[in-house]
């Protein structure tokens, strides 16, 4: 399975061949390294770990300085592994750059969603509110709890108030309108998850939609 680890730019607009506005998702994808190839052998399973991403060195544990260190990669912010059914196809060092995906492809991305703090259960799970006369005394509570002498305790799964974002999401079957080499940006179809600047993780889809 091909991957790429990118961040997103923001949204803008293209025109296609027939005249047509599509809407996408500019990702900045910066050339990413192989920092290690997992195999059966080795490891147990096929896999290649990609590095993106500048960091200082001090900013760096020493486990994970020695472990760059021993691959002969200069240290890198993030590390994601990408399962992989013949991974010696790609060496320690090798660059992974944003020409991996072809324009018409599909592709899954995954990232963090905007967080958006404590909801109620309107805004964070649609339900409706009471009546907005004054004399309901009930306007944007979530309603009953339940049962009360018997089990005394309310169901898990009753849908509150609470944190509401900031989990991670996965967007797919998302096509590839352009892919601009000389600037390192991938121009996807639609939004993505998370806000500008945030971190995204680009797969080969796994369902080819019709």
């Amino acid at each position: 399975m091909k991957g790429i680890i990118g961040r997103k730019i923001g949204m803008t607009q293209v025109f296609d061949q027939s005249g047509l506005v599509v809407p996408v998702t500019v990702i900045q994808v910066d050339p990413n390294v192989v920092a290690q190839v997992k195999t059966t052998e080795t490891d147990g399973y096929n896999a290649v770990q990609i590095g993106y991403g500048e960091i200082k060195e001090k900013n760096v544990g020493k486990p994970l300085k020695g472990h760059f260190e021993k691959a002969g990669v200069t240290i890198r912010r993030r590390l994601k592994e990408f399962r992989l059914e013949n991974p010696t196809e790609f060496t320690v060092g090798q660059e992974i750059k944003v020409d991996t995906f072809q324009a018409g492809q599909k592709v899954d991305i995954t990232g963090i969603s905007k967080g958006k703090g404590f909801q109620g259960v309107i805004k964070r799970h649609g339900q409706s509110r009471g009546p907005e006369s004054h004399g309901s005394r009930y306007h944007r509570r979530p309603g009953s709890m339940g049962a009360s002498s018997f089990p005394s305790r309310v169901f898990k799964g009753k849908k509150l108030p609470g944190h509401m974002g900031a989990v991670q999401v996965t967007v797919q079957n998302l096509e590839v309108v352009k892919v601009d080499v000389e600037r390192n940006a991938l121009l996807v179809k639609g939004a993505v998850p998370g806000p500008k600047k945030g971190l995204l993780i680009i797969k080969e889809t796994i369902k080819q939609g019709k």
